[in-house]
Parts: structure tokens; C-alpha cells; sequence
């Protein structure tokens, strides 16, 4: 694009519309003129932005009439079903964070650090993955390049942040000694619920399919074998994850740690002895995937152990929207 674009942002007061926000002032994002819409009870608010204040705006199926080049949609998997079609046929790119479009097979699924390719044949429509699918591939996708995976084994530890207010508060609540649970079938304080999402007729949650699904349509390998275990822990922020990943091939263990050292967006902290590994506190706030534990599984030939930690609001949602939106410029 030879010119500052035009950008709206839809769902401009929720966590991660307002995370949005944040993510694009802290990357100085360049842009002509800044539209947020929201739904109907939220149209009004006036938000803060590089100090000027704007007014939120009604989302409506006229409101991409106006010039808009880029728009991030974090608005819930139904209005983005509704307005992201409306928005793109009249000329707008639309980087959506809903399930609604991952996994449309005429929609690119991109995380930038390992896809980015992916994006020239979208068609007005470019979607942001699930949160613990993007922190997993960001460190999976070096180790597929080299090694081949044949096998992985998904266990999720994830924040109650990935539910947004109602969970956040959810756990507030129940750390103040009330028993609430709004986002959850169970109370979440000194709890971990091992439903993430509605069951299937498979035995699997939601979440744990759209692990399995999206890993496969990024790294373009629909034979890969992948089961998962995605569990809500009571945590405010940052997806953890235990990934254990069976290779085609062999590999020397301090290769593997240089190479993932070196990968892009991830940050190896990787020292036991020191009780040095990844954190949901301390990557709470950060972009980049943080991974530790890194050690043979020797159950199996070619297998290893990952302990991959990623800010799920920011990494697994907004800041790899934004990413989305840079390569476009």
C-alpha cells in the first residue's frame, strides 16, 4: 500500500478491541483516519487514542460505505459472519479474530511469524487463529521445517482472560470468597476445568478441535496426527502449554534449542538447574512466545517435550492481528 490506509476497528470496547488499540499505538501502526464501531449499547463511548478522543460508532451493515482499507474484527463469531462479508465487498480487508472464517478453506489462517505467504490469496477475509493455536505453531513451525512432525500431543493450561471479562471476573470473584460462575459450569477459583467450550459428538471440546484443525490448515499438513487437552486453570492471563511432538527424523537436543532460539517470535528461557523456564507472569503483557522445558521424550525414537507460554490476549489475539494488518501496509 503506497499510502497511509484508512482502518476501523470493530468491537472497539471489548478486551481484546481495546488490547487492539493499545497494540497500535505501542507500534506506532500508520494510518489516515481511525473508525471504532461496537454494538448497539456500546455506541457512544468515546475512547482515547495517540491523544485524540474518538467516538465509538454503531456497528451496522452501512458502516463500511465509508472509505475504510483495513478493518480488525473482534466482535464475536455471529457479527463477524454478518458484517466481515459486507465489509469486504466493499473493498475492505478484514483481519478477523472470531472462529467464524479459520477454518473456510477460501479464508487464509495467518500467524505471521510462520504463514505470512498465506495472506496474498485472501479474499477480502484473512482470519486470526484460536489463542493456543498460535503461540503452539510460532514454536512448532521451525521444528516441522527441520525435523518433520509426525505426532503431537496437546495439554493446555489457559487463562480465564481467553473468556474475556465475564471469566476474569468469574475468578475475582471466587478469589473474594464468592463462589460464581458466569463464563464457566463450574466454579474456577482453586479449580482447573478440563471443558473449554461446548463438548462434541467425538468426546472432544470445541477448543480442543479447533487446536487440532487450524494446527494442520498452518502448517499445510493435514496428515499430521494431533490429539489435545485444553484445561482452564485459574490464572488471569497467558496461555501455558505441554506440547510433546514426535519427529520423522532424528535430532541433536542443543541443535533443536539453538534452532528455536533463533526462530522467529520466540524467546527460549530454557535453564532448570536455575529454575529458569516460561512463566504465564512474566510473558503476561509481552508479544513474543516463550518456551522452556525443552527436553527428549524417551518413551519414543524422535520425541520432545515443550513448555510453550504466550500472553493469550496479546500474542494470541490482538497483537498477531496487528501483525496481520502490518503486512498488508
Amino acid at each position: 500500500m503506497d499510502r497511509k490506509p484508512n482502518l476501523a476497528v470493530v468491537g472497539a470496547t471489548g478486551l481484546v478491541g481495546s488490547t487492539f488499540l493499545k497494540v497500535l499505538e505501542e507500534r506506532d501502526f500508520p494510518f489516515e483516519s481511525l473508525y471504532l464501531m461496537a454494538s448497539k449499547k456500546s455506541a457512544g463511548a468515546v475512547l482515547r487514542f495517540r491523544g485524540k478522543d474518538y467516538i465509538v460508532e454503531e456497528l451496522t451493515e452501512s458502516s463500511f460505505d465509508k472509505p475504510i482499507d483495513i478493518a480488525l474484527f473482534s466482535a464475536g463469531g455471529s457479527a463477524s459472519q454478518i458484517y466481515a462479508p459486507i465489509a469486504a465487498s466493499k473493498g475492505v480487508v478484514v483481519v478477523d479474530n472470531s472462529s467464524a472464517w479459520r477454518m473456510d478453506p477460501t479464508v487464509p489462517l495467518v500467524v505471521p511469524e510462520v504463514n505470512p505467504d498465506a495472506i496474498s490469496w485472501n479474499k477480502g477475509i484473512i482470519a486470526n487463529p484460536n489463542c493456543s493455536t498460535i503461540q503452539a505453531v510460532v514454536a512448532l513451525k521451525p521444528l516441522h521445517d527441520k525435523y518433520g512432525i509426525r505426532r503431537i500431543v496437546y495439554s493446555t493450561y489457559q487463562a480465564v482472560s481467553g473468556s474475556g471479562v465475564k471469566g476474569i471476573e468469574d475468578l475475582r470473584q471466587g478469589l473474594a470468597g464468592n463462589d460464581i460462575n458466569i463464563a464457566y459450569p463450574h466454579p474456577i477459583a482453586g479449580n482447573c476445568i478440563p471443558q473449554i467450550d461446548v463438548f462434541l459428538e467425538n468426546g472432544y471440546t470445541k477448543e480442543e478441535m479447533k487446536m487440532i484443525l487450524e494446527t494442520r490448515k498452518i502448517l499445510e499438513d493435514d496428515s499430521l496426527k494431533i490429539t489435545a487437552t485444553t484445561v482452564r486453570v485459574p490464572v488471569f492471563a497467558s496461555h501455558s502449554e505441554s506440547i510433546n511432538v514426535e519427529f520423522e527424523r532424528p535430532f541433536v537436543l542443543e541443535e533443536l534449542k539453538e534452532l528455536l532460539a533463533a526462530a522467529p517470535g520466540c524467546v527460549l528461557q530454557d535453564d532448570p538447574a536455575n529454575s529458569i523456564y516460561p512463566l504465564a507472569r512474566t510473558a503476561a503483557g509481552k508479544d513474543e512466545v516463550f518456551i522452556g522445558r525443552v527436553r527428549r521424550d524417551e518413551s519414543v525414537e524422535n520425541g520432545i517435550n515443550l513448555w510453550v507460554v504466550a500472553d493469550n490476549i496479546r500474542k494470541g489475539a490482538a497483537t498477531n492481528a496487528v501483525q496481520i494488518a502490518e503486512l498488508l501496509l
